[in-house]
């Protein structure tokens, strides 16, 4: 019970941001052929998650000890050695996982698992051109791999998926800097160059257009009538201006929080 704890504490700060959202994604864009996919695509998210999660958090112990305490190193559930042996570990857990589906599920978790070495390893994450870069790539992946999951061939994606699938990547690229807003103090001590920390205010203009725009845009691409798209637009004015507003680390968090249901309307 200790290690499923382990594990989980690992991406328990993921789940409304990461899991849930994809996860739903994926029900819709497959879409979903029976229900006994969902527990696959639900997992099958979380392990890869879990792998860039434990690979990233070893690099900077120190880090998380004075910023992000309960997180399962710092708190000592594991040690860093440990940490370090799941980190590989979790590249053959994963790779086997995805070759049971289909062989273009087992690509995109080949893909996944050298952009988390690029992303960590090569540090990648300390300037935010390419630490955003990698992340738009490694969510798209997320999103195509678990589509596959969910729809009745795991081979290929559908018309209706592929062009959800690339809207978006669109509007993940050009507003995913909302994720590194709650941890601009920690990553200024480590001297980490984030969008927020390098161009503050175009960063937190930019959610407050991006935002709307695209939930216009989207509302128009998939016919959406006009009450639903003022309630959606309304919505995502509303998430834009805590960003220009609330400043706080405290209320940042709930802003990404927000953001990430933004993404499942």
């Amino acid at each position: 019970m200790l290690y499923l704890q382990i594990l989980y504490s690992f991406t328990s700060d993921d789940i409304t941001t990461t899991i849930v959202p994809i996860t739903l994604f994926a029900v819709v864009a497959g879409p979903l052929c029976n229900f006994q996919r969902f527990s696959h695509i639900v997992f099958w998210i979380w392990l890869h998650l879990l792998h860039f999660n434990v690979a990233n958090q070893i690099i900077d112990p120190q880090e998380d000890g004075k910023n992000k305490s309960s997180r399962p190193i710092p708190a000592g559930l594991i040690t860093l050695e440990d940490a370090l042996v799941l980190r590989w570990a979790l590249i053959p857990i994963c790779l086997a996982l995805s070759a049971c589906y289909s062989f273009q599920v087992f690509g995109l978790s080949l893909v996944l698992t050298l952009f988390i070495i690029f992303y960590n390893e090569l540090k990648a994450h300390e300037h935010w051109i390419s630490k955003n870069f990698i992340t738009a790539v490694g969510y798209a992946c997320f999103e195509i791999g678990s589509t596959l999951i969910a729809g009745k061939d795991m081979s290929r994606l559908e018309p209706t998926a592929i062009s959800a699938i690339c809207l978006s990547l669109a509007v993940f690229t050009s507003t995913l800097h909302a994720q590194d807003f709650k941890d601009v103090e920690g990553d200024r001590l480590i001297g980490r160059q984030t969008l927020p920390i390098a161009f503050p205010n175009l960063a937190r203009t930019s959610m407050l257009v991006a935002l709307p725009l695209w939930s216009i845009c989207l509302s128009r691409v998939w016919g959406v009538d006009t009450l639903c798209t003022l309630a959606f637009t309304g919505y995502a004015a509303m998430v834009g201006l805590r960003f220009m507003t609330c400043k706080t680390s405290k209320a940042a968090r709930m802003s990404c929080k927000l953001y990430s249901v933004s993404g499942v309307l």
